[in-house]
């Protein structure tokens, strides 16, 4: 069963994305769920899309938030993701 798929967007020399990294790791790793980062400093269209943004969370390719990661909210939508796999 696969898991839901969490990508955090970050750009280089972010403090709000040091945070970011944290407060994810936190909630996955509650959920036994892993993430990946991709930077805007690697990727011309992530930047143009996310440009002013940074960081984002992606949770199965959807924005669920931006600038300050909200715990509770990230964990609320992981576990309705997980609940609704087969």
């Amino acid at each position: 069963m696969p898991l839901p798929d969490v990508v955090l967007i970050t750009k280089a020399d972010c403090h709000l994305c040091a945070a970011a990294r944290a407060a994810v790791g936190r909630v996955t790793a509650a959920l036994g769920i892993d993430w990946t980062e991709q930077s805007v400093d690697d990727d011309a269209a992530l930047r143009e899309r996310f440009a002013e943004e940074i960081p984002v969370v992606l949770v199965n390719g959807v924005q669920r938030d931006f600038w300050k990661i909200d715990e509770v909210r990230l964990a609320r939508t992981l576990r309705r993701a997980l609940d609704q796999q087969p």
